[in-house]
């Protein structure tokens, strides 16, 4: 047989992160490079409890649901939203499995080949899959410490005439950063100017560390729903456990109605058990005492991870201390190739994401990404150890 398969195949790369995971499987590596949360702080007998709940409400609940997802999560969750100053009604809600979903789904009712999507230098490397699966041209836009670069934004919004930007201003992946409220309210300004959308991406938002409010959203900027410049996406990966697969998209009713529509043609609808369990979770678990001790021990780890850099000291590396997330981004100097360096790692049991995929164009290969969340402190002392002895027989090996 002969598989003729679509033009479009050729955009579907493996990711990095995946690969990378999948080499550490059984080994004794020890990984910097999965965006995992830590599964020592799953509530696994609040999941347990709650559905075994919604299983005493009889055989109902294995049956079909909306599209839209289950009602009542979408009301609990409107609530939820309120507390970030993001309002928006259940008709304004789609649930997606996982946030990646609804980034899928707004790409597919929007975007058309060729059309251009500006985005951070660098960004999400699964956003960059899915709009390069649309055949769409991805730009980035020049970024520093406190987000995009406005004028650059400006700029290239007049020269290329996006359709869309993609942005994840609050503890970005892979970068960390925490875009400054200038920066939000300028992106808002201008996007909303030229008539572009904006994707908000969200999944970290929560996780802001020293106990202080989280950041605003774009969107929670934007005002009401309906009318708004900015669709905005998030998940409950990050704050209960990602293989609920549940996240949720909120935008324009009519945006939310062609990406609903488009979720029909895809998977009909999200795991309705989930979300009826993410529901009675909501109702009887203190998810925000959960997300605070989540909040806690991540930073715990996050200044650990920054302590080792700092002993490590290795000449001309730069990174920014996280607010919040997941990553600790880190530029070495132009003469380092981290696609080598990760070679000299895996030997030596250890294992980071090269930075080259986060980019959608003119990628910087002296970069990488580091996970603090999943790697307990005895493991991360180790892991820099190890980390150290490949980058000393790279710079024997090149010298």
């Amino acid at each position: 047989m002969e598989y003729r398969f679509s033009d479009t195949i050729e955009s579907f790369k493996s990711s990095a992160v995946r690969e990378i995971l999948k080499l550490t499987q059984g080994k004794s590596i020890i990984s910097l490079a999965g965006g995992l949360p830590n599964e020592q702080f799953f509530p696994i007998d609040a999941v347990k409890s709650a559905f075994a709940q919604v299983f005493d409400q009889g055989k109902g609940v294995l049956q079909y649901g909306l599209t839209e997802g289950f009602t009542p999560l979408r009301q609990s969750l409107s609530k939820h939203l309120e507390r970030k100053g993001i309002r928006a009604s259940v008709d304004n809600m789609l649930l997606t499995t996982g946030s990646q979903q609804a980034i899928d789904l707004l790409t597919r009712v929007y975007i058309d080949p060729g059309d251009v999507i500006l985005v951070e230098k660098p960004t999400y490397l699964a956003a960059i899959q899915v709009f390069q699966s649309r055949k769409a041209r991805i730009i980035s836009v020049d970024c520093d410490a406190d987000g995009m670069n406005l004028q650059d934004l400006e700029s290239k919004i007049l020269e290329q005439a996006p359709k869309m930007v993609y942005v994840i201003p609050t503890f970005a992946n892979p970068t960390g950063k925490a875009w400054s409220l200038e920066r939000r309210q300028g992106t808002l300004d201008i996007c909303s100017r030229h008539g572009v959308l904006i994707l908000e991406d969200d999944p970290y938002g929560e996780l802001r560390f020293g106990g202080g409010d989280t950041f605003p959203s774009i969107f929670s900027l934007a005002g009401e729903a309906n009318g708004s410049p900015v669709v905005y996406t998030s998940t409950f990966s990050k704050i209960v456990a990602p293989a609920l697969r549940t996240g949720w998209v909120v935008g324009d009713q009519n945006v939310i109605t062609h990406m609903t529509r488009a979720k029909q043609a895809a998977d009909l609808h999200s795991s309705t058990m989930d979300q009826q369990a993410l529901h009675v979770l909501l109702e009887n678990f203190d998810l925000y005492a959960h997300i605070d001790l989540i909040r806690t021990e991540y930073e715990a780890r996050m200044r650990q991870m920054v302590g080792l850099l700092r002993s490590k000291n290795w000449e001309g590396m730069q990174f920014i201390e996280p607010q919040g997330g997941m990553f600790v981004w880190v530029e070495m100097p132009e003469s380092v190739d981290t696609g080598v360096l990760m070679k000299y790692a895996v030997e030596e049991g250890v294992a980071f994401v090269p930075g080259i995929p986060f980019f959608a164009d003119q990628p910087q290969h002296n970069t990488m990404r580091l996970n603090f969340t999943h790697t307990d402190s005895q493991q991360m002392v180790e892991a820099f150890d190890r980390l150290d002895r490949a980058l000393q027989k790279m710079q024997a090996a090149v010298s």
